[in-house]
């Protein structure tokens, strides 16, 4: 009879347990590991603050100017105003004297068609100076448009509801004249300045005795009388002198007004009257 030796003794063996050492766990002094990096991180932290500090106090600085604009002078105006000109420069009171681009600052002026020339000048501490040549109209012209016109022969501002009328009335002049023969209309209304200036130092039939000048490419000026708009003509060239010859008869033609047609001075020598 065979035994079944893993039914003897009962239950089933058991392993010997094994030794083991219990050790004791020693609670973790977290300080001497967190406050070393404390006293680090609180130093990078006021070297932030003190950075942060100092960059704002930089940036008011930079925002703040030692030389503020305390006051705009505006020199040489008469048609525009101080206040215009103020406006058209973009200046502003408290505004960096040393940020200022004058050059900017008197184009923006120069806009103006008024503006001939501008300069703009920094006197420190905190004045900005602003001297203005304006143009100065002596005749209007008529272009379609009214414009006035200044001494060298530049229409250079159309006429607005309330300017002044109390000019020379210059025709036969267009737009489309400047834009295709930009030259020689300038030329002729230079010219037309010139006849303008020349009235001007008469003493007989002076500008006061024309109420319109007019110009035609092919005859030259042609003056019309304020009195009874007759026509005088005087060409292209030698002004003085023919209005010289003129005023010597001025006065006899003047009184004998009645069936003039048309006063010719446009010769070297001698007027033709046309009567009816």
């Amino acid at each position: 009879m065979m035994t079944d030796l893993r039914h003897m003794g009962g239950s089933r063996a058991r392993k010997a347990p094994q030794n083991r050492m219990k050790v004791k766990k020693e609670p973790v002094d977290l300080r001497k590991y967190l406050l070393p990096l404390l006293r680090t991180g609180g130093k990078a932290g006021l070297v932030l603050l003190v950075g942060g500090l100092l960059a704002a106090s930089i940036h008011r600085l930079l925002k703040t100017t030692p030389f503020p604009v305390q006051k705009i002078e505006v020199r040489g105006v008469q048609k525009l105003s101080r206040e215009e000109i103020v406006s058209l420069s973009g200046v502003g009171i408290g505004e960096d004297m040393l940020a200022l681009r004058l050059k900017t600052v008197g184009g923006q002026i120069a806009a103006s068609p008024w503006v001939a020339n501008v300069r703009v000048q920094r006197f420190f501490p905190g004045t900005l100076a602003v001297t203005v040549t304006e143009r100065q109209p002596v005749a209007v012209v008529n272009m379609g448009l009214l414009y006035y016109l200044d001494a060298h022969g530049e229409p250079f501002k159309p006429l607005n509801f309330g300017d002044k009328l109390d000019y020379p009335v210059v025709s036969g002049f267009t737009e489309e004249d400047l834009n295709s023969d930009p030259v020689g209309t300038r030329e002729a209304l230079t010219s037309a300045c010139n006849l303008i200036g020349v009235l001007q130092q008469q003493r007989v039939f002076i500008l006061a005795d024309v109420s319109e000048i007019h110009y035609d490419r092919g005859h030259g000026f042609t003056l019309y009388t304020t009195s009874g708009a007759v026509p005088v003509r005087i060409g292209m060239s030698d002004f003085t002198e023919k209005l010289n010859r003129f005023a010597r008869i001025y006065e006899h033609v003047k009184t004998r007004q009645q069936g003039l047609i048309q006063i010719d001075l446009d010769y070297s020598d001698k007027i033709v009257i046309t009567k009816s």
